[in-house]
C-alpha cells in the first residue's frame, strides 16, 4: 500500500505530469533564447552556423534566439555553463563531437557527463574530413599513400588544430585502421597549419572541407579522399574513403542542439521540430552547401543513439591512441 502524500506533494507531482505538458509548452518561449557557442566568435563553421540557425529560429517562435560565446578550456567551459542552467529550455548548447563525444574521454574530468546532463536535441549537421597531401607526396589515392607511409614510416607529419579536434583523431583514426604511422604536428589554428601543409613544413592533414576546397581547386594540396559517407557537393570529383577502399575511415564533425538535463519533452519536441522544418527549406540548404555543410536532423530518439555511438567510437580512438590534453 502506497504511503499517504500532503496534498501539496501531490500538487507537485501533478505539476510534473504529462498532463501539466500543454502548459509548460504553451509558455514556451517566454522571452529570448540563449544559445551557448563554447568557443570564440567568428571564424570555422560552429559559431557562423549557430548564428544561422538562431536566426531562423527566432523568425519562426517570434523571439529572439542569441548566440552567447563562452569559450574555454576546448568547449567545456560552455557546456559546464549550460549544465548548469534552468531546463526550461531558455538556454540551450550549440556545440559538436569535439566537446560531446571526444573530450570527455580525453579530460580527466570535462565537468560534465554528455548524457546525463544534456537532453539531446537534434543534430543539426555535418561537416566532413577531407585527407590533402603535400603534392611532393608521390600519390594521388588512399591506397598509394597507404604504400608510401608504410615504405617510409614516421617520414610524413599531419597537421591538425590540436590535440583531441577532429582533425586530429580523424588522422589516429587513420593510422589505427590502415596500420601506418605518422608524426602529429598539433597547431593553434586551422589557417596555420593549412600554411605549412602547402608549403611542406608538414605532408598531410584531415582538414575539414570548407577550410581546404580553396586549395584542391587550385592544386595547392592533392585531395585523397573524403571521409563521409557520401561524396561531398563542394568538391564533388574526390571519392570517399569507401570508394577508395576503406569502407570504415568514416570521420565527419557533426553540430547539434543539447539543453539542459530536465528540459520538458515538449520544449525538446517543439525545438527539434523547428530545426527539422529548417533543414527542409530548399533555401536554407542552400546557405548550408556554400558553407559547405550537409544538413542531418532527424528525431530526439535518433540523435540520442548516434551519440552513443560517435561517444563510443572517438572514446575508443582517444584511449588507444593515447590523446591527452596539453
Amino acid at each position: 500500500m502506497m504511503p499517504h502524500r500532503p496534498i501539496l506533494a501531490l500538487a507537485f507531482v501533478f505539476a510534473l505530469s504529462p498532463m501539466a505538458a500543454p502548459a509548460q509548452t504553451d509558455s514556451w518561449p517566454s522571452g529570448p533564447v540563449q544559445v551557448v557557442v563554447p568557443f570564440g566568435a567568428g571564424g570555422g563553421t560552429t559559431d557562423p552556423l549557430a548564428r544561422i540557425v538562431a536566426e531562423e529560429l527566432g523568425k519562426q517562435f517570434g523571439v529572439g534566439f542569441v548566440v552567447a560565446n563562452k569559450p574555454g578550456a576546448n568547449g567545456n567551459l560552455g557546456a559546464v555553463f549550460v549544465k548548469r542552467s534552468a531546463p526550461n529550455g531558455q538556454t540551450l548548447l550549440f556545440t559538436g563531437a569535439g566537446t560531446l563525444a571526444t573530450n570527455p574521454a580525453m579530460y580527466q574530468d570535462p565537468g560534465f557527463d554528455t548524457k546525463a546532463d544534456f537532453e539531446p536535441v537534434v543534430v543539426i549537421a555535418s561537416v566532413a574530413n577531407i585527407l590533402v597531401v603535400n603534392p611532393s607526396i608521390p600519390a594521388t589515392t588512399v591506397k598509394e599513400f597507404v604504400a608510401y607511409l608504410n615504405k617510409y614510416p614516421d617520414k610524413v607529419s599531419f597537421g591538425s588544430t590540436g590535440n583531441g579536434s577532429s582533425m586530429h583523431t580523424a588522422g589516429e583514426l587513420f593510422r589505427q585502421k590502415t596500420s601506418t604511422s605518422m608524426v602529429h604536428v598539433p597547431y593553434n589554428s586551422a589557417g596555420a597549419a593549412t600554411t605549412d601543409l602547402i608549403s611542406g613544413n608538414i605532408q598531410a592533414m584531415f582538414q575539414l572541407v570548407p577550410g581546404i576546397s580553396g586549395f584542391i581547386a587550385n592544386k595547392k594540396v592533392t585531395a585523397l579522399a573524403v571521409m563521409s559517407p557520401r561524396r561531398s557537393a563542394t568538391v564533388p570529383d574526390v571519392p570517399t574513403m569507401a570508394e577508395a577502399g576503406f569502407p570504415s575511415l568514416v570521420s565527419y564533425t557533426w553540430l547539434c542542439l543539447m539543453a539542459p538535463k530536465g528540459t520538458p519533452k515538449p520544449v525538446i519536441d517543439r525545438l527539434n521540430e523547428g530545426v527539422n522544418k529548417l533543414l527542409a527549406q530548399p533555401a536554407f540548404r542552400a546557405r548550408l552547401a556554400a558553407m559547405g555543410v550537409e544538413p542531418m536532423g532527424g528525431t530526439p530518439a535518433e540523435f540520442s543513439a548516434f551519440l552513443d555511438a560517435e561517444i563510443k567510437k572517438w572514446g575508443d580512438v582517444v584511449k588507444s591512441s593515447n590523446i591527452a590534453v596539453q
